[in-house]
């Protein structure tokens, strides 16, 4: 496709999506991400934010944030998998692992790595999991990287749940051995 042409087909679609008011502008946040926010001058509710326990704010962690950066860097270089795994992050899974009285504790870097990590790890195509239409999209992810059948039922909707985990006769074989 020329430039020519790939720049009508983007213009196209951007309009398309605008036109169905799915367009999306970000506004960046002025300052911190709390309770409040302020957005292009205007204080606003945050009603958005992973930020629900405060800790992206709180002094203390702060405080611990700036000691780890002067001592390891302002990152990990590579990821855990390759060579990012650093005394730190061994030091919160040890101490998360006690807290929660459990064998061992690993710390993804976000929730969407760790539904995709997490699922994949425990299920094959051998297995079937039973998942709610409206999850995130990173256990959809999970489900999909994982090979397993996936089975949606409608959201929050427990007797469609009890019905889709019910064996199907015709999927069941029952074979003699003599």
């Amino acid at each position: 496709m020329s430039s020519k042409g790939l720049n009508q087909f983007l213009s196209t679609n951007i309009e398309d999506l605008k036109n169905k008011g799915l367009y999306n502008v970000i506004n960046p946040l002025q300052g911190p991400n709390g309770a409040t926010i302020q957005i292009a001058g205007r204080s606003l509710l945050n009603l958005s934010s992973n930020n629900y326990l405060g800790l992206a704010t709180d002094s203390r962690l702060i405080e611990a944030s700036v000691k780890a950066v002067q001592t390891f860097g302002a990152g990990a270089g590579a990821v855990r998998t390759i060579n990012g795994t650093m005394e730190l992050h061994i030091e919160l899974e040890e101490k998360l692992a006690a807290f929660k009285h459990t064998e061992a504790v690993i710390v993804y870097q976000s929730g969407f790595n760790c539904n995709m990590a997490a699922i994949s790890a425990v299920m094959d195509k051998k297995d079937a999991i039973l998942s709610d239409e409206l999850n995130h999209a990173s256990i959809i992810d999970g489900c999909r990287l994982s090979g397993a059948k996936t089975i949606r039922f409608n959201h929050s909707d427990m007797d469609d749940l009890r019905e889709k985990q019910r064996p199907r006769r015709s999927r069941v074989y029952i074979t003699k051995l003599w």
